[in-house]
């Protein structure tokens, strides 16, 4: 049986080496032989992620003639890839990607720290900032005034509160997206929203196509509910999908689920435009995939004046190919566990009677919380604070990286909480661990890739500024140089949690 679940072209394997190779080498930098550049090249794609692992190789022949090389070469280089433990074949299978055995993928991210260690530890772990005050007082104050009503019924709304999901629902219509609150479900965060939807659609064994990097929690919730991850890679820079590779994997795998960060991707900042978006939902509707899109971050553009494309949900006016996933933990505070769902009231109904089994419902003071800000205004004014010292932080933290650790590559987005940086050649695995000893936490690449991709990244968020800011990075600084001098052991972190 074959190992693969997906499958790379000659045409862009060939495209996506040459890209690679493209790189400007450093000075004094010796050419290595033809089949030791081709393998470098398909391991660096791999560890980047840009070429999926378990992704079916094309064959010697096709290879060498879209490269213009010998077979030899291609041979060889795949000779090399096999030694090294980047790649894995079978007589009558072909060749698929992999990674070398005994350096498993650290499961989780970076537990939260504790409020007494905040003085001595910068955290970069969590992409959250913290509670935009007076408003979250002023919302759990007006919560409490309307509580009393509630306090006379159960409590249990497993569907949410009506005021909620109706308010929830007016806002989709406000944004050009007719929805009546039949099609909202209130969930304990997005967490709980994906989590819920997973095991409506996708039991042990199914495929889920995500886009790699992804968000590491939502890989981990999937990967312990049983699925089998078939990662798509992002296109280059901040630029969204790559739209051809997701057609040929949603037609070639027939994944059950697809899930894709839309906004203000996490972890790279990517903003899809609308063709992408469309082209997209079209893709998922040919395969018959249902597409989870993730709008936590929507609300944090960044920039004066900036106009966020059309919500990926209103290219799917039947509502049969999309579920929207929305959350308050990001746009206001992580601590307020407000997540919602919009879908097709089938697809309500069924996830709201699957709710009697797992957690039956959301605390009814957060959900009162939620509903007084978005009716009051305060809302809106919360998220413009948030916006302010989003992109305060980010300038911040852009400005010092760029100072302290100048040979560190990434693009600047333009909303969102999170920097995807290539730390200079460096593995992020122990840039992470050995921060830890310099006093910065900060999330390794691989925690974002499936099955070990990405080990030459870290994800930076924009949670601190101003002084704080410069000391990361000189921090991070600190950490690179004892990287670049050897220091750092094992590869793996304690499977803790990233947000």
């Amino acid at each position: 049986m074959a190992q693969w679940t997906s499958a790379v072209g000659s045409t862009q394997l060939a495209r996506l080496i040459t890209s690679q190779q493209a790189r400007p080498a450093g000075p004094g930098t010796r050419r290595p032989p033809a089949y030791r550049a081709l393998a470098d090249g398909v391991r660096t794609l791999v560890l980047e992620g840009r070429v999926p692992v378990a992704a079916r190789l094309p064959a010697e022949r096709e290879l060498a003639q879209s490269l213009n090389v010998s077979r030899t070469t291609v041979a060889a280089a795949y000779e090399a890839l096999r030694s090294e433990g980047f790649l894995e074949s079978r007589r009558g299978a072909g060749s698929w990607t992999a990674v070398p055995a005994g350096n498993p993928l650290p499961a989780r991210g970076l537990e939260p720290l504790p409020p007494e260690a905040l003085g001595s530890m910068i955290d970069l772990g969590c992409a959250a900032l913290p509670a935009p005050e007076p408003w979250l007082t002023r919302g759990v104050q007006g919560a409490l005034e309307e509580l009393p009503p509630y306090a006379h019924t159960h409590g249990d709304y497993p569907a949410g509160l009506p005021a909620l999901r109706q308010m929830i629902a007016d806002r989709y219509t406000e944004r050009g997206i007719p929805t009546m609150p039949e099609q909202i479900m209130v969930t304990t965060g997005a967490m709980g929203a994906i989590d819920a939807i997973c095991h409506l659609f996708a039991g042990r064994g199914e495929r889920i196509a995500v886009e790699s990097p992804s968000y590491a929690n939502i890989l981990q919730l999937m990967r312990e509910a049983g699925a089998r991850l078939v990662p798509i890679a992002m296109a280059e820079g901040l630029s969204g999908w790559d739209v051809e590779r997701w057609r040929q994997v949603l037609r070639e795998s027939a994944p059950r689920l697809a899930y894709v960060v839309a906004d203000f991707h996490n972890p790279t900042g990517a903003l899809p435009d609308d063709d992408q978006r469309r082209a997209l939902v079209d893709a998922a509707r040919s395969a018959g995939t249902v597409l989870v899109v993730d709008e936590t971050m929507s609300e944090l553009w960044l920039e004066p004046g900036f106009e966020m494309p059309r919500p990926v949900c209103s290219f799917d006016p039947a509502g049969s190919s999309v579920i929207t996933v929305g959350s308050a933990s990001k746009a206001f505070w992580a601590g307020m566990r407000i997540g919602w769902v919009r879908a097709a009231p089938d697809v309500i109904r069924s996830l709201v009677a699957a709710r009697a089994y797992a957690d039956l419902g959301t605390p009814v003071v957060e959900q009162l919380a939620v509903n007084w800000l978005m009716s009051t205004g305060g809302w809106e004014q919360a998220v413009a604070l948030r916006r302010t010292q989003a992109l305060e932080n980010r300038d911040a933290l852009v400005a010092a990286v760029r100072r302290e650790l100048p040979d560190w590559e990434f693009e600047v987005p333009k909303g969102g909480l999170t920097l995807w940086v290539r730390a200079g050649g460096l593995s992020g695995s122990r840039l992470a661990e050995v921060g830890e000893r310099v006093g910065v936490r900060v999330p390794s690449g691989p925690r974002f890739g499936v099955d070990g991709a990405f080990e030459g990244f870290v994800r930076l968020p924009f949670t601190v500024g101003g002084a704080l800011a410069d000391e990361a990075a000189v921090r991070l600084a600190a950490a690179a140089r004892l990287v670049e001098g050897g220091a750092g052991g094992s590869a793996q972190q304690p499977h803790t949690f990233v947000a």
